[in-house]
């Protein structure tokens, strides 16, 4: 039998990354991302933020917000975080480079912009290299692939499922109960004071919809005998297969050779 939560189909839609296991995807970048804490040089995180883009754009579906993070979010984040770090780096370590920009007695060293934007970058290649897994992968697949290969307890990992399906649910309710209050001319005026009366307002009903929605989903995991049996059948597999074991090693190969080829100059 299955749960109620259990009944999301796997994902299987898009391009070659959709298809592999999502435990490929997390031990594929697991080593260059550990390894990534610890270079302090620009050259290596960019070569790892050009990989992680391209396989992103060779593997998964091109949607509207894949491309929003990776043409505007991505890079806007690194700029700011480059500039903010450069701001912050301390001038006396830096004082023997080039003056980038001077405004008065203070000075922006490039130095200093190589060590904020070294951060950024790292940083960058680190989320982007969890987005390969992020972006193609659903949280049902997930939790069946660590209860399937990693042999997770399926009471904990069918309850995690629960419990993380329950935000979609809420933010749809929180819809309707707003549409509810402009219905009823309860939306009240503008102001700090009108938002957090109207917040106030939507919290008794919330927390009512969530023990009500709480109670049926306990209700329908005992009806199936959810925890009485060691082992429970799954309506969905979610193999390891040897695409996924090519995946991995072609990943981990390409990235022990961007290490071992700027391991000179790209680890502190």
């Amino acid at each position: 039998m299955s749960v109620a939560v259990d009944t999301v189909a796997p994902a299987r839609a898009g391009r070659f990354l959709s298809a592999l296991n999502p435990l490929a995807k997390l031990a594929a970048v697991i080593p260059a991302t550990v390894l990534l804490v610890f270079v302090r040089d620009l050259t290596t995180p960019l070569v790892f933020l050009v990989l992680a883009y391209a396989v992103l754009l060779a593997g998964a579906r091109w949607t509207p917000q894949l491309a929003g993070i990776l043409v505007l979010a991505v890079p806007l984040g690194i700029a700011i975080i480059g500039c903010g770090f450069s701001l912050w780096a301390d001038a006396s370590r830096v004082d023997t480079t080039p003056v980038v920009l001077q405004i008065g007695e203070w000075k922006l060293f490039a130095g200093a912009l190589s060590i904020g934007f070294a951060t950024a970058l790292r940083l960058g290649a680190i989320i982007t290299l969890a987005l390969l897994s992020g972006l193609t992968t659903t949280g049902a697949d997930l939790v069946r692939a660590m209860v399937q290969q990693l042999r997770v307890p399926y009471r904990i990992g069918y309850t995690a499922l629960a419990a993380f399906r329950f935000v979609p649910r809420f933010a749809h309710e929180l819809d309707l109960i707003r549409q509810a209050h402009r219905v009823r001319g309860a939306h009240g005026g503008r102001g700090p004071f009108a938002a957090a009366a109207r917040a106030l307002g939507y919290v008794v009903p919330l927390l009512a919809g969530a023990i009500r929605h709480a109670e049926r989903v306990a209700l329908a995991m005992d009806a199936r005998a959810f925890g009485a049996y060691d082992d429970r059948t799954e309506r969905y597999d979610v193999p390891f297969r040897t695409r996924d074991t090519l995946f991995v090693l072609a990943f981990w190969v390409a990235s022990a050779a961007i290490f071992l080829s700027l391991f000179p100059w790209g680890i502190a």
